[in-house]
């Protein structure tokens, strides 16, 4: 393994289980400095306590990826303890309720969107001072979803807000390619975690009494999702994977490429809308005109 990382600091959300204790222990046996933060106050204790039995050094900070003043906390917390901050993993994660458009509960909503867009942007806002000021540059990781790549139907919450987290990780690459600073967002297929378990964590502010969906239909939605988790790849393998991606530079990181064919239809599908835009007699004619960056 490259020694890159050695000496270097990661603060990794949902770093309690998971893939982001996969990776916290991915990287700090390579050498570097792990900050821990989780929402999870007895996960984030025992996941400290396993990380210091392998010797590495680790610091554990609650967060609530949701509260921006929270990660505030954390990356200052990061670089008093540890002298910079290096690297930015935004993992943390829910898997939302699996349900009809009818069925749709808007706090539920707005939940999956907090933490799963809104909790990247946080920590990517609240980190990359930060790593600029370490110098020498640095790394933003961001976990979105090979449904970031593809709509799911029943799941338009977590797919939507993966989608983007692959779109804001392309805008902070080109962004922050000068100041040397890598951006990757990885978009895994089922990993074997607790994502089908989220609700147990869900915080106060999003609880509602309104109801979110036929119970039958809930029930039968998430064993699928659990069935599915479950026959995922160990999140280990994922973690050597994402070492491996980031030692090479990679902008997405993909971990089964048996999906590979999902994706190219819905690049075929791209190209005809580019094709029949060239035969609409309506804006045919600017098939030529120059092309202007959004």
């Amino acid at each position: 393994m490259s020694n890159q990382f050695s000496g270097k600091t990661a603060i990794i959300s949902g770093g309690a289980g998971g893939i982001g204790f996969a990776l916290a222990r991915e990287l700090g046996l390579s050498g570097m400095n792990i900050v821990v933060a989780d929402i999870d106050s007895a996960e984030l204790s025992n996941a400290t306590t396993r990380l210091e039995l392998e010797n590495i050094n680790t610091l554990a900070c609650e967060l609530d990826v949701t509260e921006y003043t929270q990660w505030e906390s954390v990356v200052n917390e990061a670089e008093s303890h540890f002298g910079a901050v290096n690297m930015v993993i935004n993992n943390a994660g829910v898997g939302g309720i699996p349900g009809t458009i009818e069925n749709t509960n808007l706090d539920t909503w707005k939940w999956v969107a907090d933490v799963n867009m809104m909790g990247v942007l946080y920590g990517t806002t609240a980190a990359t001072p930060a790593i600029k000021r370490a110098g020498n540059g640095g790394w933003i990781i961001n976990v979105a979803s090979m449904a970031g790549m593809n709509g799911v139907p029943y799941s338009s919450a977590y797919a939507a807000t993966k989608a983007a987290v692959v779109s804001m990780s392309e805008s902070w690459a080109v962004e922050l390619k000068s100041h040397n600073i890598q951006v990757s967002v990885l978009c895994p297929a089922f990993v074997k975690t607790r994502i089908h378990e989220s609700l147990r964590n869900l915080q106060d502010k999003y609880k509602s009494n309104k109801p979110i969906g036929d119970p039958k239909l809930l029930k039968s939605g998430l064993e699928k999702v659990s069935a599915m988790v479950e026959s995922g790849i160990p999140a280990e393998l994922l973690a050597k994977r994402v070492v491996e991606a980031i030692e090479q530079k990679q902008l997405y990181i993909f971990t089964h490429p048996n999906y590979r064919s999902t994706v190219a239809e819905r690049g075929k599908g791209l190209d005809r809308a580019f094709e029949n835009a060239a035969q609409s007699p309506l804006v045919k004619h600017l098939i030529d005109d120059e092309l202007v960056s959004l």
